[in-house]
């Protein structure tokens, strides 16, 4: 038989916004059941740039993001959510007297007062390099989660926008060469970031496209087609990391019942979807003037906490006190 869980918040999404839900809930005293669809806590930041430094935080001039996620774990943990990752949430019904029930993808069924969706930009899956898809997981990545595995190789980044980018700048100090590829002449990265890659010592090759990769248990050399050049360039490469891009959607949310905006969940003031007794918060919300970042999704989720805790007991105060009265 399934397993049921009964808890005060269900926050599916286990990423930054979701982890300081977690703790936002433990303050005033609420059960919590954290569930994510990846292996572990961190969300994209986790999958997609952990080494990566992040300087819009308020209060964190600048940190990795694995420290990032590492820091708001702790935080967390110090009201001992429940954490349940590498499964998904999948269906979303309500009990005869009006609780989500919700049920994950390895069948386990969450009875939760109220659920809080911090999903980010939903299931992710990366943009294929049109060659060489044979080499993924023997030089060839989508993900980059430890660079030092990087420390003395020939590394071929292709991609022009903010992933492809830092990447470069975090492989260059440890890899025995970078080479940067773009199909197109401009990068889309932030304009710091592409000086920086200019004055590095990566080599860049712009209007090109990998053409083809050879090797034989492991990825040895890149075929580079460059706009106007007869014959494809022979890059001596032993791992690649193709950087561009993702698709995402929002998976089984898309069949709960909720209003949508393309890929993001419409909210109120109180950031509560049109099912009750059902939140979101971060950048899985739209609403009028809303801005996708970290520091507003730390917010959002407060207050998708604060106004759910009213809903469970119409006799709390909405404001759950300041943290510093209860040291």
């Amino acid at each position: 038989m399934a397993e049921t869980i009964t808890t005060d918040i269900l926050i599916v999404g286990a990423g930054p916004v979701g982890l300081f839900g977690a703790y936002c809930a433990g303050f005033r005293g609420m059960q919590t059941v954290l569930v994510d669809a990846l292996p572990q806590c961190g969300g994209q930041i986790a999958a997609l740039y952990p080494e990566k430094h992040i300087h819009d935080i308020a209060g964190i001039p600048g940190a990795r993001g694995r420290d990032v996620v590492a820091a708001l774990k702790d935080q967390a943990d110090t009201y001992g959510p429940t954490y349940l990752l590498g499964r998904q949430a999948v269906e979303l019904v309500h009990s005869p007297d009006g609780r989500p029930q919700v049920t994950l993808s390895d069948g386990t069924v969450i009875d939760a007062g109220a659920v809080i969706l911090t999903a980010g930009i939903g299931t992710f899956t990366p943009r294929t390099l049109p060659a060489g898809e044979e080499f993924l997981g023997r030089g060839l990545s989508y993900f980059v989660p430890a660079p030092e595995e990087y420390s003395d190789r020939d590394v071929l980044v292709v991609g022009g926008g903010d992933s492809a980018i830092d990447w470069v700048l975090a492989l260059e100090p440890i890899a025995r060469s970078v080479t940067l590829v773009h199909r197109r002449g401009t990068f889309r990265a932030h304009a710091a970031s592409i000086r920086e890659v200019h004055e590095s010592t990566a080599e860049i090759i712009i209007n090109a496209q990998v053409e083809a990769l050879f090797g034989d248990d492991v990825l040895r050399e890149a075929h580079v087609r460059v706009d106007g050049e007869g014959e494809a360039r022979v890059l001596k490469v032993d791992a690649v990391v193709a950087a561009l891009g993702f698709i995402s959607n929002l998976g089984p949310l898309e069949a709960w019942g909720l209003e949508l905006d393309r890929r993001t969940i419409v909210v109120d003031t109180r950031m509560e979807t049109t099912v009750e007794h059902v939140y979101a918060a971060g950048d899985v919300t739209s609403y009028p003037g809303k801005v996708k970042l970290m520091s507003v999704g730390f917010g959002e989720v407060a207050t998708a906490v604060n106004n759910a805790a009213v809903s469970l007991d119409p006799a709390l105060s909405l404001f759950p006190g300041h943290s510093t009265d209860s040291a």
